[in-house]
């Protein structure tokens, strides 16, 4: 199994505190599936301090005999997103997708290539957003040897030629043990210790 990718290094220590407990938070998440294969996912929340609510409708897509799927999202914001990725076709173990937004109201449009590969012992994930005036390139891998992970993420603006992102990992994970740490542009320093007690 490949190891995890890099926003994903000592997630579950910061799950015991975000995910679960959402105080002020009214949340609302229904899946569903169609006999032919497509899935919709309807997604809402209502935050008690401010007053805004959010919601989604999402539908997913997939061909298998081609590894393609089609992900489509509409929200409360008036904001369309489409991914297509194919995955497992070219090269097991890499996904390659493209993902788009697009605001009817302000004419705002974004685009993202994106690519992954995952082996038994490495993870690497990179997308490139698409800016005529210069993409932004983000990168990182994640190396992965008998509970061992080291990762390290970059992001790199072309426009002004500058690395944006600097960011270095160690950790080590068990069955019910994950220690993770973590430096961040050379200035911040991150850990954690997660222990899962049954």
């Amino acid at each position: 199994m490949a190891p995890p990718s890099y926003p994903d290094l000592g997630k579950q220590a910061r799950d015991v505190f975000s995910r679960g407990y959402h105080f002020g938070l009214w949340k609302l998440d229904c899946k569903t599936k169609t006999p032919s294969g497509i899935e919709f996912n309807t997604a809402g929340h209502s935050n008690q301090e401010s007053g805004k609510v959010f919601g989604s409708l999402e539908t997913k897509y997939k061909v298998k005999d081609y590894g393609l799927s089609l992900t489509e999202k509409w929200n409360t914001d008036n904001t369309l997103f489409t991914e297509v990725s194919v995955q497992d076709k070219l090269l097991e173990g890499l996904k390659l997708a493209f993902e788009a937004t697009f605001a009817p109201q302000s004419g705002n449009k974004t685009g993202k290539f994106k690519a992954a590969y995952g082996h038994e012992n490495v993870k690497v994930d990179s997308d490139v957003n698409v800016d005529l005036n210069g993409p932004l390139i983000n990168a990182s891998a994640v190396l992965g040897y008998e509970g061992w992970l080291a990762g390290y993420q970059t992001a790199f603006d072309t426009q002004n030629n500058s690395l944006k992102t600097n960011n270095f990992a160690l950790g080590y994970a068990a069955k019910d043990f994950v220690l993770h740490t973590a430096v961040n542009d050379g200035q911040e320093f991150t850990g954690s210790i997660f222990q899962k007690c049954s």
